[in-house]
């Protein structure tokens, strides 16, 4: 592979065009525009036709001095520093390449530490990951590079180095400091499953180990769970590399240590500048507030009658409380995939994703990442109305109203015996007078001191029915019972008893 190298670095630059015109590639540009784009191309481009290619293009030149040994470099060749010199002044973001102890096929193809690239013909999807919303890429270093183990073995390592670009550099002093010694613009390590078919979420291999220069960087540990039998957790996420790099012209060696268990992984570098909460929610008050009127449609959308229903439904209560936190809403939000009209507050649901990103709903449990949120902009003016109710109406016709609490009825907790009202001529209930000592019921009673209706100017009065009664006095009244029923033989029917349960029920209280 080096003499590979030796023979692109001594191209002039009609033969590098030559080159970079066999394999479509652009030829314009300054000599070192020219060699770096050569240079990549033998590194993730490579086929038997361009190495044939670079090979016809050096003995074409050197026919005269081929017993010549190959020209060397003035100092000791190293491939990337090679490769950085020319990098350094082009605006091409930084390729790394690997050790010189290791040959070409297994670290200057399309993988990390495996076999080389197939032909350029051969189309292959490539791996891609999701974009976080905390992270803006500002380059990539290294695309998604699959890791393929070199033994059988179950810990393997991957080696990369690479130095970054003065630019690069300077973007990473410069950037300010989102907590002692943490700066925003950052070099990060992502790892994924090597799934072409849809972008993948960060995901660590078992028995992950991340070293940099000489030192290893700290990667994030497991969630312990509360649940009996589940297995805790690791939060997969970007590790930071920058604390651990040369911020200089200086090369930077990464070794990935990593659990070779049949499940294939992908890593990529990437130059992040990277968010926070705060930063995140002023962009959603700026690109994410849906207007009132739009708000207002989509309420009249959900209370719209359906014909196949046999239910109506004439309004949806929405809680002005937030269900993260139990506190009043601040900034009204929900995901536009999301069916319910209930927000969350904005303001807690980033700051909760910051620490541990998960990017779910809590109304519906459904995932709602940050470019789906929207502010719900009738709500945000709901809240600014209506500052005495925990929760509003909404009605068919878009409109609202606030719901406010019922204050609890107010009950004496004297409340012994229950009153069976019975009907006067009028229709009326007639209702007994009760004092306030013990709960003793005024009016004439009964001779036999049983529950018998009193007589007073000339009409029925309230039955009685005291529930302080014990079971003796439950036996005798069966007793008495007994004794009409054979005094109703003897004498003939007498007219039946109104049943005192027909009538209304009237509480004491």
């Amino acid at each position: 592979m080096l003499l590979t190298l030796n023979m692109v670095m001594s191209f002039r630059v009609s033969d590098l065009q030559m080159l970079l015109g066999f394999v479509g590639r652009s030829k314009s540009g300054l000599k070192h525009e020219l060699v770096t784009r050569a240079l990549q191309l033998v590194q993730f481009d490579c086929s038997p036709e361009l190495f044939k290619k670079i090979k016809e293009l050096y003995e074409t030149r050197y026919a005269k001095k081929s017993s010549e040994p190959v020209p060397q470099p003035h100092r000791p060749l190293d491939p990337l520093t090679m490769h950085s010199t020319y990098e350094r002044a082009s605006s091409v973001p930084r390729t790394p390449l690997t050790g010189p102890n290791i040959d070409y096929p297994v670290l200057y193809g399309k993988y990390l530490n495996g076999l080389g690239r197939l032909p350029a013909k051969t189309l292959k999807p490539e791996v891609r990951l999701v974009k976080l919303p905390f992270f803006n890429m500002l380059d990539e270093l290294l695309k998604p590079t699959e890791l393929v183990p070199q033994n059988n073995e179950k810990l393997q390592e991957s080696p990369c180095i690479f130095a970054l670009t003065p630019r690069q550099v300077e973007l990473i002093r410069n950037s300010r400091e989102l907590q002692p010694g943490v700066k925003a613009v950052q070099v990060v390590l992502r790892i994924c499953y090597s799934d072409t078919s849809s972008p993948q979420e960060d995901q660590y291999p078992p028995n992950i180990a991340v070293k940099v220069n000489h030192s290893y960087c700290s990667v994030p540990g497991y969630y312990p769970s509360n649940k009996p039998g589940v297995e805790p957790k690791r939060p997969c996420r970007p590790i930071n590399l920058t604390h651990l790099m040369y911020l200089s012209s200086a090369t930077n060696r990464i070794t990935v240590t990593w659990g070779n268990y049949g499940k294939s992984y992908s890593v990529a570098l990437y130059l992040v500048r990277q968010l926070t909460s705060s930063e995140l929610l002023q962009r959603l008050k700026t690109i994410g507030v849906k207007h009132p009127e739009l708000c207002k449609a989509l309420v009249k959308e959900k209370l719209r009658l359906d014909p196949d229903s046999e239910i109506a439904t004439t309004g949806v209560r929405v809680s002005l409380i937030c269900p993260l936190v139990k506190m009043r809403l601040s900034v009204p939000c929900r995901a536009e995939t999301c069916a319910h009209l209930q927000c969350f507050d904005a303001v807690f649901y980033l700051q909760m994703n910051e620490k541990k990103p998960t990017w779910m709903c809590p109304v519906c449990d459904k995932p709602a990442p940050y470019d789906q949120l929207i502010i719900d902009g009738l709500l945000s003016k709901i809240l600014s109305e209506c500052e005495d109710a925990d929760e509003i109406e909404y009605l068919v016709d878009g409109s609202w109203c606030p719901i406010r609490a019922e204050k609890e009825r107010s009950c004496s907790p004297q409340c012994p015996i229950l009153v069976l009202g019975t009907s006067d001529a009028n229709g009326l209930l007639s209702t007994p007078s009760v004092n306030g000592g013990g709960g003793s019921v005024l009016g004439s009673a009964g001779s036999g001191g049983g529950p018998v209706g009193s007589v007073e100017n000339g009409k029925p009065g309230a039955d009685v029915v005291d529930l302080t009664l014990d079971s003796s006095s439950s036996s005798e009244e069966e007793e008495e019972e007994e004794e009409d029923e054979e005094d109703e033989d003897e004498e003939g029917p007498r007219p039946k008893r109104r049943c005192p349960f027909q009538k209304g029920l009237v509480s004491a209280c």
